[in-house]
């Protein structure tokens, strides 16, 4: 279970992540990702960026990630390769210039557009889990998260999904918290059976897209199986 190298310059690479590759260690388990692979298959990559450090007292070296996916999600994601273009990226996701875009299979007949707008807010209870709680746009806290409809599926709907802000679960949170969560979301969906074959939440980052010096650079992860499986309109 390895990524692919879609698209690569002197100062960033965007890799294909597949679901089930981790993105960090996490500190937990031992198993292999995408950060390993980054320092081994591009060692400029080693070292860049801000290192954390894991509950668990680990230091969790990022080499070169900006962002981050759940282990479950496919898709697009960047690496810079020095800690100039690092912290250029870092900049412009705070800034919300990076553009993202993803694809979500989702229960339902949702409707052929919306906005969500919401806090993603955690439990202080255990089990702790992200929610979604009403607030102004306005608000610092706030996250939105776009949708589109694309075709209609047998008592399903598969959407274009555009998060404005990054937060943890934001996608998998906002469309449950509307009545139309991913499907096999194991998390915010655990008693609605899955559909189409899928063993983990129906969700793909599709694109990632952003400008440095007057050039646009764009990324594209093409579907994977699972949602080619599924006979879909856009492939």
């Amino acid at each position: 279970m390895e990524p692919r190298v879609i698209l690569e310059t002197d100062e960033i690479v965007a890799l294909d992540k597949p679901a089930g590759l981790i993105v960090h260690s996490d500190g937990r388990t031992n198993e292999p990702s995408l950060a390993e692979w980054l320092a081994k298959e591009r060692p400029e990559c080693k070292g860049v960026g801000e290192a954390w450090v894991s509950p668990q007292g680990e230091r969790i070296e990022v080499n070169g990630i900006v962002h981050r996916l759940d282990r479950s999600t496919s898709g697009v994601i960047l690496a810079a390769k020095s800690n100039e273009m690092f912290a250029y990226l870092r900049s412009e996701f705070k800034a919300k210039r990076v553009q993202k875009e993803y694809r979500a299979i989702v229960y339902g007949a949702i409707a052929d557009s919306g906005e969500i707008v919401a806090e993603i807010a955690r439990t202080s209870v255990a089990p702790r889990r992200w929610y979604a709680k009403p607030c102004e746009r306005s608000d610092v806290r706030a996250a939105i998260t776009e949708w589109r409809l694309i075709q209609r599926l047998d008592n399903a709907s598969y959407i274009a999904v555009t998060p404005r802000t990054g937060r943890t679960h934001q996608i998998r949170v906002h469309l449950a918290s509307i009545g139309y969560p991913l499907v096999a979301d194991h998390l915010y969906a655990p008693e609605i059976p899955s559909r189409f074959g899928f063993t983990r939440p129906a969700l793909h980052a599709l694109r990632i897209a952003f400008a440095k010096d007057g050039t646009t650079y764009e990324a594209t992860a093409s579907l994977p199986r699972d949602f080619r499986g599924c006979d879909l309109v856009e492939q």
